[in-house]
């Protein structure tokens, strides 16, 4: 759903996107309480979440008022017509223009915004969302230095000849909607979509079918929390730096709600609010360092598989609905966020 817009001091484009002007900013460790936090910078990393762009459901559940559009009726869901919906042609255009958008942000010394790796949910709308804003990823197996990759047209980089490889576009379970109950949600198998996405990487996929999503419940909070963190986690063991995410609104406030406990009231509304379609939030993000070692379990949908826990994830889960609540983490993730 559309949501009011916040004033901000950061840069603002048509469309009503917010972005940072000049994100080569570090951080490094200090006293408490004292309002700053400093971090080591080599433990830092951007990363720049995105939620898909507008698709089907958003329309019909905008039009009739509620989800029960998106239940299945009887049939089976994958029998639903917003079974694994698709983006509308605004949602393609909001894409568009986010990707008109990052060709004129500058970022990391460059006057557009460039990415080492794009992440993505397997949902089609992710994917559509991902492709028109990012084009064709970098070939699997194919080092950057043998992309032949552009720079934006109209950069200053451009006009130089400067070459700036294709990220890769790498397609991960762990970043999917919270499952269950709502045909939206549920995806169609992976040989299907990876005909429509022929650049992009499907090798860390598990499984062809959909074995996470459920017809008759939702996947519980507190798994989609612990889903979130196990992710944040992976995202930290990365090589690359500057890391986009396309995925989806749950799914990122239930990693938010986590954090911002000790930002200021207008950081913490602005980290931790629904996202609106085709939304850029931009986080850096800190491993403390005291937890990089332990194990990343395979995602399964049985059971939560971080191995970071919240104090309590009973404060995270009634913070989902709740105005205030205490959150703790053992990462950071730092203000700078983009509307």
């Amino acid at each position: 759903p559309n949501h009011p817009e916040h004033a901000s001091p950061m840069q603002r484009t048509d469309g009503g996107l917010n972005a940072m002007a000049g994100d080569d900013f570090q951080y490094s460790l200090g006293p408490p309480d004292s309002g700053f936090s400093l971090f080591l910078a080599e433990r830092t990393k951007k990363i720049h979440f995105i939620r898909h762009a507008e698709g089907f459901h958003n329309v019909e559940t905008k039009k009739t008022g509620s989800n029960e559009c998106l239940l299945r009726e009887g049939k089976p869901a994958n029998q639903h017509p917003l079974w694994d919906a698709r983006l509308t042609p605004t949602g393609i255009a909001q894409a568009k223009a986010l990707k008109k958008h990052l060709a004129k942000r500058p970022s990391g010394g460059r006057s557009f915004t460039a990415f080492d790796l794009v992440v993505v949910s397997p949902l089609t709308r992710t994917c559509e969302t991902a492709y028109h804003i990012f084009g064709d990823g970098r070939q699997p197996g194919k080092p950057a230095f043998l992309c032949e990759g552009v720079a934006p047209e109209g950069s200053i980089e451009h006009e130089r000849g400067d070459k700036v490889p294709a990220p890769r576009i790498l397609v991960r379970e762990e970043c999917r909607e919270r499952w269950g109950q709502y045909v939206c949600d549920g995806r169609r198998n992976i040989s299907e979509i990876m005909s429509e996405f022929p650049s992009f990487d499907f090798s860390e996929v598990p499984y062809e079918e959909d074995r996470f999503y459920t017809e008759n419940g939702r996947e519980p909070d507190e798994h989609t929390c612990a889903r979130g963190l196990a992710f944040l986690q992976w995202l930290n063991r990365r090589p690359e730096k500057c890391i986009a995410v396309v995925t989806h609104s749950s799914f990122l406030r239930h990693i938010f709600q986590q954090f911002g406990g000790n930002l200021h009231n207008d950081d913490m509304d602005r980290l931790q609010r629904l996202a609106g379609n085709c939304e850029l939030r931009s986080i850096v993000m800190c491993s403390h360092g005291n937890r990089d070692g332990q194990e990343i379990p395979p995602m399964t949908a049985a059971a939560p598989r971080s191995t970071v826990r919240v104090d309590s994830f009973a404060h995270s889960l009634d913070k989902l609905g709740t105005e205030d609540g205490p959150r703790c983490s053992t990462a950071s993730l730092l203000g700078n966020i983009t509307e």
